[in-house]
């Protein structure tokens, strides 16, 4: 069996290697950027993910995945590509439409297409009739099903394997068609449903999540102004048999639940309140955390009489990876940066090796160097330090809790 995949990021490259390893199937991975393409054709990573890149040159060695800039003739089509905003927070489908395109002219009889890419309630059925307007003798002769991924940055591999999928396909056939592919790979439970159920399930299980996020940050604030430990405050809490409140932190990023919300709030305005207050609440503690840095930076020039030093510990919207997408983090740093004309800001970020618009430095270098510290991420590394007493900290992430 030959499938293609459309979209070679940090979620389509890794289930294609994981298909290719696992299945009895030869993969061609799609990506519009040359660079991506080579370095996977050179068995090179260009995310990080622990244990990705050995399995990539595997497959890439045995001949069982090659990566190219254009489709080719399959028999499973796999739309795995971002779908960001538009203005006003409206989601844009236009990758997904353009890739289905892409993929339109190479179609036949009894091919299988699925959309993984998260996307607003209606998008699969919407794609079907892209699909049988430009090609209409492939009605009823093709199967199309909606599959999103759940899995977690850092953990990929095992949960690309073991984690339950949910399926829904435009009809019975093609949801039992996209379950026989998935279960060449999948030991989880294969979920069967129908297209629009599946997206909206995606939807509903990160806004979820940032409600419950949303939650811990409210008391964060709540515990700042009352002088009370919120670590503690959530430790104690949580000793209710049936209480589990998350963890508060500077903000929510990633391209999952800073985002999807907004595929809800769009569509179901006036139904989803709470899913928008949540959201606010999460976009709000950015910026409080910034307010917090300039305010801590004017209080130490007040009484020192000079600017101080502040390391900026993590750009990353999660800790142990270098994924910056929706990061709060990094709006933390850019909002501090622009405010403060002259400031010596050490910016951190150990998973990246270089940025674009940001001079890094060394965690160590800047911990040392900094007169206030101010902990945004919770990597690995930032726990090696001690709490120093002679400098101002900012725990954010819960370094120190």
């Amino acid at each position: 069996m030959k499938a293609c995949f459309m979209g070679l990021g940090y979620i389509g490259l890794p289930t294609a290697i994981i298909a290719a390893k696992n299945g009895n199937i030869d993969i061609i991975g799609v990506d519009i950027n040359p660079a991506v393409v080579e370095k996977t054709n050179a068995g090179q990573l260009h995310i990080i993910e622990p244990g990705i890149e050995e399995m990539l040159q595997d497959v890439i060695n045995s001949g069982k995945l090659h990566a190219s800039t254009k489709p080719a003739v399959a028999d499973a089509y796999f739309i795995v590509v971002p779908t960001p905003f538009k203005g006003n927070h409206q989601p844009d489908v236009s990758y997904v439409e353009a890739a289905t395109r892409a993929v339109i002219p190479l179609l036949k009889d009894g091919d299988l297409y699925v959309i993984e890419s998260t996307s607003p309630v209606g998008t699969t059925e919407q794609m079907a009739d892209i699909i049988f307007n430009e090609r209409p003798e492939l009605k009823d002769k093709i199967y199309i099903a909606y599959c999103p991924e759940r899995v977690l940055p850092g953990n990929v591999i095992y949960e690309l394997v073991h984690n339950d999928r949910v399926i829904g396909g435009i009809n019975e056939a093609s949801t039992r068609k996209a379950q026989e592919f998935y279960s060449q790979f999948v030991k989880g439970t294969l979920h069967a449903t129908n297209a629009r159920t599946a997206e909206l399930c995606k939807l509903t299980e990160n806004s979820s999540r940032d409600v419950q996020i949303a939650f811990a940050n409210e008391l964060s604030l709540i515990c700042d102004k009352a002088g009370i430990n919120v670590w503690e405050l959530i430790e104690l809490a949580n000793k209710h048999p049936r209480v589990n409140i998350l963890q508060p932190g500077c903000g929510v990023g990633g391209h999952c639940i800073a985002v999807d919300p907004y595929f809800i709030t769009a569509e179901f305005p006036a139904e989803s309140r709470l899913i928008a207050d949540a959201r606010e609440i999460n976009n709000y503690k950015a910026f409080w955390c910034a307010e917090r840095v300039k305010n801590e930076m004017l209080e130490f020039e007040i009484k020192n009489h000079r600017k101080p030093v502040v390391a900026m510990m993590g750009l990353a919207f999660k800790p142990n990876i270098d994924d910056l997408r929706e990061s709060p983090a990094k709006q933390i740093v850019s909002r501090v940066i622009q405010s403060c004309n002259n400031a010596d800001i050490l910016v951190v970020e150990p998973n990246v090796n270089c940025h674009n618009i940001f001079k890094l430095t060394d965690y160590k270098d800047a911990f040392d160097r900094a007169d206030i510290i101010v902990m945004l991420t919770a990597h690995n590394q930032f726990k090696t330090l001690p709490k120093d007493s002679s400098k101002i900290i900012l725990d954010f992430c819960g370094i120190y809790k």
